[in-house]
């Protein structure tokens, strides 16, 4: 089976020390960290717990914002890139999860100079750590702040300018699993994806985030991952569960109802 993660985010009301005994309770392969609940925790506490348990770290979430729509100067954004970078060396993140900011008055080229001119600056460091960057694309109705990089195409076009294999994308079937042709599009997506990042949906992507759990929805999550399989794909598989499907959820059921909805999905890729 693909490796399994979870994302701090679904679980969004307990502690870090909850969710990493909770997902390794769970039969979980990983965690991607979210930053925040980290630092509430201690960082070298947390890389310590981490290192007693099970689960691998996939992803730390978040840096970025090299636009400027976040109120940060440019300097500011490519130094907390760097600690983040730092952060994922002490956990032994395999990825850093990187959104470019929104344009922020910027024409789109100049937006994507400033991304590009950003992740250039700190590539050596994720070089020398042996992290990749994960570049998350967004569809316009949802990016807001938080990229202008608003199609899957644009953001491979920005991949193949970089020309490095320690930039790839995150994919989001929740932003991007209702596109008709995203199953015929994997084969020649998949050599740019890193994570793939999984929840279900009953309709197109909505900035309020109704996310809903795997199986529950209307997305060919089946065809998406039979899809990632043939292509070769190797990388994370990351459950992002938010919005009211989970509000007042028993996280505990959710996770191990999850697990079991993700085996369920892989055995049908697998018989397919």
């Amino acid at each position: 089976m693909g490796r399994l993660a979870v994302s701090e985010l679904t679980t969004y009301q307990w502690s870090f020390e909850q969710d990493v005994r909770a997902y390794a309770e769970t039969g979980f392969d990983g965690i991607a960290v979210w930053r925040q609940k980290l630092s509430d925790y201690g960082e070298e506490k947390g890389a310590e717990l981490l290192a007693e348990s099970s689960l691998d770290v996939t992803t730390l979430w978040w840096t970025g914002g090299f636009t400027g729509s976040d109120g940060r100067s440019f300097q500011e954004c490519v130094t907390d890139a760097r600690e983040a970078l730092y952060l994922a060396q002490l956990l032994g993140a395999r990825s850093v999860l990187v959104h470019s900011g929104g344009r922020n008055g910027h024409t789109r080229n100049h937006a994507r100079r400033l991304l590009a001119e950003g992740i250039r600056t700190v590539l050596p460091l994720a070089e020398e750590f042996g992290v990749t960057l994960l570049l998350e694309p967004m569809p316009p109705e949802c990016a807001g702040p938080w990229t202008f990089l608003t199609s899957l195409e644009e953001a491979c076009t920005l991949l193949d300018e970089l020309g490095t294999h320690h930039v790839k994308l995150a994919l989001d079937t929740y932003w991007f699993g209702h596109e008709r042709h995203l199953v015929s599009r994997l084969p020649r997506l998949s050599p740019y994806l890193g994570a793939v990042h999984l929840a279900d949906a009953s309709g197109p992507p909505s900035p309020e985030v109704r996310r809903r759990r795997l199986g529950r929805g209307h997305l060919p999550l089946t065809e998406i991952l039979a899809a990632l399989l043939e292509s070769g794909f190797d990388g994370d598989f990351e459950i992002e569960i938010v919005g009211e499907e989970i509000e007042g959820a028993d996280y505990r059921e959710l996770l191990k109802e999850q697990l079991e909805a993700f085996r369920l999905l892989w055995q049908a890729c697998a018989a397919a």
